[in-house]
């Protein structure tokens, strides 16, 4: 064997790990992104938006540019919600 090669195989998590991160990952639909004291949940996909629209945020939801602005306590109840309509949440 030239030197500097080795015959050891990889680990078996190390190919589980390469294996997993080779799949594709499902496109996103709705993005939520920490700022601290306020989140910004932005829909992706057409999908994603319209499920926004329809189902987050009244007249008075604050927006900033195309994301809504949401306070932390609502986040894990509008990803839940998301998720069981069956959406990509990031």
């Amino acid at each position: 064997m030239p030197s500097g090669t080795s015959s050891a195989k990889p680990s078996r998590g190390k190919l589980e790990a390469f294996v997993v991160a080779s799949l594709p990952t499902p496109p996103v639909d709705i993005q939520f992104e920490n700022h601290g004291s306020i989140f910004l949940i932005r829909g992706v996909s057409d999908a994603g938006q319209a499920w926004l629209d329809e189902n987050v945020g009244n007249g008075e939801t604050q927006h900033f540019g195309n994301a809504i602005a949401a306070e932390p306590r609502y986040v894990v109840d509008i990803a839940h919600g998301a998720i069981e309509a069956g959406l990509v949440v990031r």
